[in-house]
C-alpha cells in the first residue's frame, strides 16, 4: 500500500555581513520548519538560490573569534583563502567578471543588485560557494531531522563585498 507523500514549502531571509564571510547556523529555523510541516518521515532539503552562497552540513564549534565567527568556520576561510583568494580588482586574480557581465549587470535595476561596477568583483564568492554546494538534504525520522547529536545546517554567503538579505529555502516531503 503507497502512501500519499505530503510537500512543505518554508523560506527565511538571513542577513548578512559586509567584508568577510557571513556564517549562519539555520539548524533551529529548519527545525522548526519540519515541527509546522507536521511530515513524520521523509527529506528535508535546505537550498539557496544565490550563486555565492552556499549551505553545507557540520559539526557546531563551541568557540569563536571576537567577529563571533566559529573557530571551525575560520579555519574553512584560512584554506579557502588559500585555493581561491579574494578578488581584489578587474581582471585579478580572475578573468570573470568579463566586460560583456559587467554591460549586463550595469544595465540591471534591482536594488538587491545594484549597479556599480565594484559589486560584481566577487568572482572568488561564486567559486567558494561552487565547492561547498548549495544544498544539503537530510532525512527525517519521527518528526525529527536525522543529525545525529552535533550535526548542523550551516549557511554561508561569500560574497564580500557588500551586506544584503539572502533567502535559505527548505524543501520538506514526507508522510505526516
Amino acid at each position: 500500500m503507497c502512501q500519499e507523500l505530503t510537500a512543505y514549502f518554508k523560506d527565511f531571509v538571513i542577513s548578512t555581513v559586509a567584508d568577510r564571510p557571513s556564517y549562519h547556523n539555520v539548524t533551529e529555523q529548519v527545525e522548526q520548519a519540519i515541527d509546522k510541516s507536521k511530515i513524520k518521515n521523509g527529506i528535508c532539503l535546505v537550498q539557496t538560490a544565490h550563486t555565492t552562497c552556499s549551505v553545507y552540513f557540520d559539526e557546531y564549534m563551541h568557540d569563536s573569534n571576537y567577529y563571533g565567527d566559529d573557530y571551525l568556520h575560520v579555519d574553512i576561510n584560512h584554506v579557502l583563502d588559500k585555493i581561491v583568494p579574494r578578488q581584489s580588482t578587474e581582471n585579478y586574480p580572475y578573468l570573470s567578471p568579463g566586460p560583456k557581465h559587467i554591460a549586463y549587470g550595469m544595465k540591471k535595476n534591482d536594488p538587491a543588485y545594484p549597479a556599480v561596477e565594484w559589486t560584481m568583483l566577487n568572482t572568488d564568492g561564486h567559486i567558494r560557494a561552487d565547492l561547498l554546494g548549495n544544498s544539503v538534504t537530510l532525512g527525517i525520522k519521527d518528526g525529527k531531522l536525522m543529525r545525529g547529536s552535533v550535526g548542523s545546517i550551516f549557511f554561508v554567503d561569500f560574497d564580500q563585498t557588500r551586506k544584503r538579505d539572502r533567502t535559505v529555502s527548505v524543501v520538506i516531503q514526507g508522510d505526516e
